[in-house]
């Protein structure tokens, strides 16, 4: 019996698309599996794997435990996603416990849905409806991160990357959500088949271009390796390096409200591109909300540390120094320093007693 060419089309994809996410997998190990951010890519992958090869398990009928297993592997595709921007975008290295609670949340439902089918033969349409309505937030929040955050980005290659490739992993878990929340009987396999493929040869192609990229050590942030600024480490800082120091240090632009990387580039006199390069590649900050709060937590701990400034509260004194609202200043100031605040103010003060 001749297998029907849309079929043969359909393997030969499936086969090419699943052997580059191997490749993709393979170079992440090699050279950033100590990575936390390249971990959870490795693992959406493997997820991304299972959604290509879960047609090989579907068997004539239905539910049968290995087919419920790695199609509940696949349907965990947007929420690796997520987590991937979240991690790779905003340089983290570790993962919130808020962050870790949807995830759990999120896992729990698909065991839920795999206890179901395993005990009583039929999935749970109530569950089901919330996988489809966590996948379809999953995706979404993390095409949001990727594109929030772009202006920010002082990776070269990873700002060209992020909007490649993640648009597409991003837009085709998009595409698959939306054919797969109709039934199987109002879209027969041809009609699926025609809608699918031409979304994996396009993710296949991009997610192809944007490997060679990988190759960049930048791409990923080293563990532990918080941006430091540093003073006279350089041996002949460039004219800009110097400007934007003086800018910065003297001027304290930091302050300005919404202060950008375009305000700052129209304030020196320089294309974006240079002031990115300088602020990367001479002062070693990935990202320039990073290079912002530097100067921002150097005058925070400057007046916590200043006796004279005891009674002023550390709102004002955040605010003073450029940082928006309480919530975004304790967590800049807990990753740079280890501790709280108020924590930080009475050790310093405790010490000069």
């Amino acid at each position: 019996m001749r297998m029907p060419v849309q079929d043969v089309l359909d393997l030969m994809i499936r086969g090419a698309a699943t052997a580059l996410f191997c490749l993709w997998i393979a170079i992440l190990w090699r050279d950033y599996r100590n990575i936390l951010s390249a971990r959870v890519a490795i693992a959406m992958n493997f997820a991304i794997i299972a959604y290509l090869l879960a047609p090989a398990f579907r068997p004539a009928s239905p539910f049968s435990f290995p087919f419920v297993v790695v199609d509940a592997l696949s349907l965990a595709v947007p929420a690796l996603f997520w987590l991937f921007a979240r991690l790779w975008f905003d340089d983290r290295q570790r993962i919130d416990w808020r962050d870790g609670l949807l995830m759990v949340g999120f896992a729990a439902l698909l065991l839920a849905q795999v206890a179901a089918i395993v005990t009583t033969g039929w999935f749970s349409w109530e569950i089901m409806l919330l996988v489809r309505i966590g996948m379809l937030g999953f995706a979404l929040g993390g095409i949001w991160i990727a594109w929030r955050g772009r202006a920010a980005d002082l990776i070269e290659e990873r700002r060209s990357f992020r909007l490649a490739v993640v648009g597409a992993i991003g837009g085709f878990i998009m595409w698959i959500i939306f054919i797969e929340m109709f039934p199987s009987r109002d879209m027969n396999h041809d009609l699926r088949q025609m809608v699918t493929l031409p979304a994996i040869v396009i993710a296949t192609f991009i997610v192809s271009v944007g490997l060679y990229r990988f190759r960049s050590a930048e791409l990923f942030a080293a563990p532990d390796a918080a941006p430091q600024r540093v003073e006279a480490e350089p041996a002949a800082p460039s004219g800009l390096a110097r400007r934007l120091q003086a800018v910065m240090a003297e001027e304290r632009a930091y302050r300005a409200e919404g202060f950008s990387i375009a305000a700052l580039a129209a304030q020196l006199g320089e294309p974006e591109y240079r002031v990115r390069r300088a602020i990367n590649g001479e002062m070693g900050f990935r990202n320039f909300t990073a290079f912002l709060n530097s100067f921002r937590l150097e005058e925070v701990c400057a007046a916590l540390a200043d006796p004279a400034q005891q009674s002023v509260p550390i709102l004002t004194i955040a605010i003073d120094a450029g940082f928006g609202s309480l919530g975004p200043f304790n967590r800049a100031f807990r990753d740079a320093e280890g501790m709280t605040p108020s924590e930080y103010r009475a050790a310093r003060l405790g010490t000069r007693d």
